[in-house]
């Protein structure tokens, strides 16, 4: 502490920080990753900014327009809309659902894993098993039979989709949980009479806290592309509200006279899901170095 009652700082911080940018900047594919999923963010955040058409404006005279035809850069669809505007309109739900979605199946799934982690025992094997349980059931299956029983819509799909997408977080937490309670220093928690609560939350998550990251990122991904199979399938985002599963199913019919109309969506899909699971990688290279 220096003599004004400051913290002094450390010469080696910056060095650190230096060494940190340096492993990021090396993992080419997270780089990509990151660098495409800004892109597309951007793109779909400013959309109406950068975009004059409404996305969901329909011009009859203007229908199956190619791209880069009348000022429509991505051509428009079956109704004259403009495609560039429905994916950028597309892109923020499918992004909004893929976010919240994996934050409530991680908090879920981390709140279930460590429970069942630390405690062991009787307490740690039923939860275990009604992971496995649910986890025995094809997820697209179990999706879409849950998705009989409730009204589509952005926060019904978002909810359905973090339902069955917090087991695969519960399994990995309880299995670093199970490996973190026998460390010196939650003994020592013990020791000072912490309470279990305490332990779980205060000592040990923050040492899981990589992990957690890391299938995040990657259930961020699995997230989207839930979303466009619901959406694709006709139980997710209605019309005329644009997803990029929804825009995939109008485009079905018009395969072969209109092919932009599915190549465009499925893109964007493709892009983000592979983007974000190139960061999961990077991540998990980067938090979970191998020695």
């Amino acid at each position: 502490m220096s003599s004004n009652g400051s913290i002094a700082h450390s010469p080696n911080i910056e060095p650190a920080v230096l060494s940190v940018w340096s492993r990021l900047l090396s993992h080419r594919m997270a780089l990509a990753g990151g660098t495409v999923i800004t892109i597309i963010v951007i793109l779909s955040v400013l959309g109406p900014a950068i975009n004059p058409f409404d996305p969901d404006r329909a011009d009859i005279l203007h229908r199956f327009l190619p791209p880069m035809t009348g000022g429509h850069i991505l051509g428009t669809d079956e109704l004259g809309r403009d495609i560039l505007a429905r994916l950028s309109a597309g892109g923020r739900i499918s992004l909004t659902i893929g976010l919240l979605s994996m934050l409530i199946s991680v908090v879920l799934g981390t709140a279930i894993g460590m429970v069942a982690g630390y405690r062991g025992g009787l307490t740690g094997a039923v939860l275990m098993r009604i992971v496995d349980a649910i986890m025995a059931f094809p997820t697209i299956f179990l999706v879409l039979a849950l998705a009989l029983f409730i009204k589509p819509g952005i926060v019904s799909t978002t909810l359905l989709i973090a339902a069955t997408s917090w087991m695969g977080v519960a399994r990995m937490v309880e299995g670093q949980y199970r490996s973190l309670r026998r460390a010196e220093y939650a003994a020592a928690a013990q020791t000072c009479g912490f309470s279990d609560t305490r332990i779980m939350i205060a000592e040990l998550l923050p040492n899981a806290m990589g992990a957690i990251i890391v299938i995040g990122t990657i259930n961020i991904a699995r997230a989207i592309l839930l979303e466009s199979y619901v959406s694709y399938l006709g139980y997710g985002i209605q019309a005329p509200m644009a997803s990029w599963g929804n825009m995939l199913n109008n485009a079905q019919i018009y395969l072969t006279s209109a092919p932009w109309l599915a190549i465009v969506p499925g893109l964007a899909i493709a892009l983000t899901v592979t983007s974000f699971n190139f960061m999961g990688e990077g991540l998990r290279d980067f938090l979970e170095p191998r020695h």
